[in-house]
């Protein structure tokens, strides 16, 4: 049985349909019950959609205000942790 770091070795070839059946068989039982994994494939394919479609998305200028602004604030607001020299 396949685990979640082999599942994401495979994703690629997963996607394109790239190997063999017995390979494929141990991928799709791990996504049976791994949801973790499952997200990430279902992320992946629908990201991968929207790039082929190659439509840009327009989003409302409120919406793509405040998202600027959640940006620069998260930013701002992360500290960067240095280690000291003792």
């Amino acid at each position: 049985m396949k685990n979640c770091k082999e599942f994401l070795n495979e994703l690629t070839d997963y996607l394109d349909g790239t190997m063999t059946e017995a390979v494929r068989a141990e991928l799709d039982e791990h996504l049976h019950w791994c949801h973790d994994c499952h997200v990430v494939l279902n992320t992946t394919k629908k990201t991968i959609e929207i790039y082929r479609d190659n439509t840009i998305y327009e989003l409302p200028e409120r919406l793509r205000v405040q998202l600027q602004q959640a940006i620069i604030t998260k930013c701002k607001s992360t500290k960067v942790v240095r280690k000291s020299s003792e």
